[in-house]
């Protein structure tokens, strides 16, 4: 795959003004603002760095990144002894969208927090096309960000002059929301059937992707989705690498206008090699604005094409969302996984899919064990949230569609957190995590962070 001229194509579909759709979002300054102060109430440098810039401490370049199994997370060891303060401002990238009774947007913000915006910065978005040209985004590095704080390699050509310079986070398993999309999109065009078998055949052998295996494509795409199944995820990557189409696939979300979003890199003969892929919050909300669908134009591209919920079948934005409802780690920006602890703190107040729960009332999510009863959090709950969560060291990525409960206060909307806090940096005072569970991935700055959006959408 040929990244350099990709990104061409991405700049020239970037450049042209947005033109007027039948459906626009409204002016959103005030959101905007009002989420800025949320980020950086949030004090994100108290967190504790658990490997501290020290030389050699990060290589230098796009490293390869799993999430880790909960197995490898039972043993990993999580002494704060080692820690030291983090010694800069991390960099986080916010996305809203608000939606109204029928899911088109109404509001849209989106601030990105950085060494060089300790204070936040609101970033100037077209409401037609519910896109930015103002700000240069680079690829991830996290010797880098240990460094300077700043990256060195642009994600779009033609940005060199955007006030903004951000280097955009590595999105974890949120990824996987592009693969789903590649994957729909071509069963929606006759090339994959999501009920035949995929006979996974992987060489050479990784180990985060697994051995062969045959499963149909549809229990791929839900162990993927549902469990952040790194295996099932690999076998999708290849399948698509088996039909030539990850050209078209990153093509695809440039054509409509989501230039930032693409996978690169990957390995053809198994899935794996996924640190070459990039996503701006801003363009994540957008596609769970599509998957989310909607009647009339969602929005409109620089150059004028109109972009509607068709552009995925109404079956599968139906299968897309279902597996999005039915995810089982609750953990960053909601927290009802550990229903009842003091720690974590509680974030977006979600119900849990019922298909994780066990009589007793705990979870169960594949390997995943928990040992909180979350049946009072669920009669508690205010909304649902549709989501897509990814955690390696240095990154915590959450993204996903809000809803309130049927006699809830009314909020509708989407929301995409990506930071580069991931299981690496923790809170100090942190407790140990109970013996044999699932252990907490991230600092509860995150959660608290979602607890304050959710409020903002709910006051409107």
């Amino acid at each position: 795959m040929k990244l350099k001229r990709i990104t061409a194509l991405c700049a020239a579909l970037t450049t042209a003004a947005a033109t007027t759709a039948p459906v626009a979002a409204a002016d959103s300054s005030p959101l905007a603002e009002r989420l800025r102060e949320a980020v950086v109430a949030q004090n994100f440098k108290d967190v504790i760095d658990l490997t501290p810039p020290e030389p050699g401490a990060r290589a230098a370049g796009r490293q390869e990144k799993y999430d880790s199994t909960p197995a490898e997370l039972r043993t990993r060891a999580r002494a704060l002894s080692t820690g030291k303060p983090l010694h800069q401002t991390p960099n986080l990238d916010v996305a809203v969208i608000g939606l109204d009774p029928a899911g088109r947007p109404t509001t849209v913000a989106n601030v990105l927090l950085s060494p060089r915006h300790p204070n936040g910065v609101v970033v100037p978005v077209q409401p037609q096309a519910l896109s930015t040209d103002q700000v240069r985004y680079r690829w991830w590095d996290d010797a880098e960000w240990d460094l300077t704080g700043v990256g060195t390699q642009d994600v779009l050509p033609g940005r060199e002059n955007a006030p903004i310079d951000f280097a955009s986070p590595y999105p974890a398993s949120v990824l996987k929301l592009m693969v789903g999309f590649g994957v729909l999109r071509l069963a929606d065009q006759g090339r994959i059937d999501l009920d035949a078998d995929y006979a996974y055949d992987p060489n050479p052998v990784r180990e985060a992707c697994g051995g062969p295996s045959v499963k149909r494509v549809r229990q791929h795409f839900d162990e993927m989705i549902t469990k952040s199944q790194n295996e099932s995820t690999c076998a999708l990557v290849k399948l698509i690498h088996d039909l030539g189409a990850w050209d078209e696939v990153n093509r695809t979300f440039a054509d409509l206008g989501m230039p930032t979003l693409m996978v690169t890199g990957t390995n053809p003969g198994n899935g794996s090699s996924w640190g070459g892929s990039n996503m701006s919050g801003l363009d994540t909300a957008k596609l769970l604005l599509l998957v989310n669908g909607g009647p009339n134009v969602l929005w409109t591209t620089g150059q004028g094409r109109q972009v509607t919920a068709d552009e995925l079948s109404p079956s599968s934005r139906q299968f897309f969302q279902q597996t999005l409802a039915n995810q089982g780690h609750n953990e960053m920006l909601s927290t009802p996984n550990w229903c009842g602890r003091d720690y974590p703190v509680q974030g977006i107040p979600q119900q849990v899919a019922a298909r994780w729960i066990q009589p007793d009332g705990t979870l169960r999510v594949g390997d995943a064990v928990y040992d909180r009863d979350v049946r009072p959090c669920n009669e508690a709950a205010e909304v649902t949230f549709a989501h897509k969560t990814g955690w390696v060291n240095t990154a915590g990525t959450d993204a996903g569609i809000v809803k309130s409960l049927p006699g809830k206060q009314k909020r509708d909307y989407i929301v995409v957190v990506f930071g580069n806090l991931g299981m690496d940096y923790v809170d100090a005072g942190r407790p140990a995590d109970p013996p044999g569970v699932f252990p907490v991935l991230y600092t509860q700055k995150y959660a608290q962070l979602g607890k304050a959006i959710d409020a903002i959408m709910k006051t409107g």
